[in-house]
């Protein structure tokens, strides 16, 4: 059952059992959080990750992609580095492919927009950096 995650053993879980990550909004820019964070998981981990940053074709060595509808895998877990404003757009694009799970990164809370990721059967986490919470593992 799907649920908004704040319990440390639930992150972790969602952690372990995602396979396929889409990183929304990742930045070429070293000194971006997004850039840091998506190097991190390339180096760190066993994710499939895609890409996903209209105005960029490749990131960190990657094809980077438009929209999360132009993957061609089933997306466990997306992880938004968004503001605030822009978290519905990418929900809906989530709640279109049928992601398992929506994440949204340090700073960034959408009450509403984290009710309608649950309703659509999608774990949700708000205000929580995927990199510090993998480190954890």
């Amino acid at each position: 059952m799907a649920k908004l995650l704040t319990e440390s053993a639930d992150v972790a879980a969602l952690l372990k059992k995602s396979k396929v990550v889409a990183v929304v909004g990742v930045s070429d820019k070293t000194d971006r959080a997004s850039n840091g964070v998506a190097k991190y998981l390339q180096e760190n981990s066993d994710y499939t990750l895609y890409f996903v940053n209209p105005v960029l074709e490749n990131v960190l060595g990657q094809k980077s992609y438009a929209s999360l509808a132009e993957i061609p895998e089933d997306i466990d877990l997306v992880d938004v580095f968004r503001k605030p404003a822009d978290i519905e757009s990418v929900m809906n694009e989530a709640i279109e492919v049928g992601a398992k799970a929506f994440w949204m990164q340090l700073g960034i809370s959408e009450e509403t927009q984290a009710a309608r990721g649950v309703e659509a059967g999608m774990d949700v986490v708000q205000n929580l950096c995927i990199k510090i919470e993998y480190e954890k593992l």
